[in-house]
């Protein structure tokens, strides 16, 4: 995969995950541009297919962004089952350990 795919890659899960529903799309952008500082219009094209290069810098930022996006969700998942281990119902350490390994993988990731 060239750089554009992977970006595109990014593009649309990150956009996909901050969808709040079908009529969503440009908010979930603007959300994205506000948050990490990624052009919308440059999301769209990746995300529609149409960019046929990225700059190395966009490129970078977002890939950072997936990282950083992936670690939010990550903890969001940490923390509701923490939730679940308080009220007791019965949940396996290593899930929370494996979440813990996940986190330490995405930071030496972004690093990179």
């Amino acid at each position: 995969m060239n750089n554009v795919e992977v970006a595109g890659n990014y593009a649309r899960t990150m956009i996909g995950r901050e969808m709040r529903g079908p009529n969503d799309l440009g908010p979930a952008m603007n959300r994205l541009e506000q948050k990490y500082g990624l052009p919308f219009w440059s999301l769209d094209h990746l995300r529609k297919g149409k960019a046929k290069t990225v700059e190395s810098g966009l490129f970078q930022r977002i890939r950072s962004a997936y990282f950083a996006h992936c670690e939010r969700q990550i903890k969001v998942l940490q923390h509701e089952m923490r939730i679940e281990k308080v009220v007791g119902h019965d949940v396996d350490e290593n899930l929370l350990a494996e979440a813990e390994a996940l986190l330490a993988k995405i930071a030496a990731q972004k690093k990179v």
